[in-house]
């Protein structure tokens, strides 16, 4: 394929490509202690294989319980439909710090200046760290491997049911073991959550 200068047609590896315009913000969570629900919120992107194409998959989570407070899906990667999660997001609370890596849609003036309006600290992964935003990355290997990988969903409509029953499993009905076999819609807001 490379002598011939073809690619394949699905998605790249690297989903988290920045833009040198935008401004990037430095990573706040090195040695910080998380102690309460909405002290830190994260964000990322991961790509959800459809019989025929992809969609892109944003969630947003709070750090501390778990507890992913909105998701949205799309067939591009503008950043609108991760600015819609982080208005679904703010309608359940608001963190005091939020985190992602700095691909373009976390660093775009829309979604930047939201958080800004809200005076919500924006923190930023290092390129390449992976490991600074662990949590939301484990969310992604169980949504794989707890839903994507066993339903081959065929069409956008099938995806998004089937990410919706999941959540649901996710944060009301799943104990965590790392949350005292607790699920995250009770640690996140105990028996208040609707």
């Amino acid at each position: 394929m490379r002598k011939m200068a073809i690619q394949g047609i699905g998605p790249k590896r690297n989903l988290s490509k920045s833009l040198a315009e935008h401004k990037k913000y430095p990573y706040l969570l090195r040695g910080l202690d998380i102690h309460y629900p909405n002290q830190v919120w994260c964000s990322d992107i991961t790509y959800i294989r459809l019989l025929r194409g992809f969609v892109y998959l944003v969630a947003i989570m709070d750090w501390y319980s778990r507890y992913v407070l909105a998701w949205e899906v799309s067939n591009s990667l503008d950043a609108d439909f991760c600015v819609q999660a982080l208005e679904k997001a703010l309608g359940k609370g608001k963190p005091k710090i939020f985190n992602t890596d700095q691909g373009a849609q976390f660093t775009s003036a829309a979604f930047t200046i939201s958080l800004l309006d809200q005076e919500i600290q924006i923190s930023m992964d290092g390129k390449g760290r992976v490991f600074d935003n662990i949590f939301i990355e484990r969310l992604w290997r169980s949504v794989k491997y707890e839903e994507v990988y066993l339903k081959d969903y065929s069409t956008v409509r099938e995806a998004v049911m089937g990410l919706k029953n999941y959540f649901n499993l996710y944060n009301y009905e799943r104990p965590h073991q790392a949350l005292d076999y607790s699920t995250p819609a009770e640690i996140y807001s105990g028996d208040n959550l609707g």
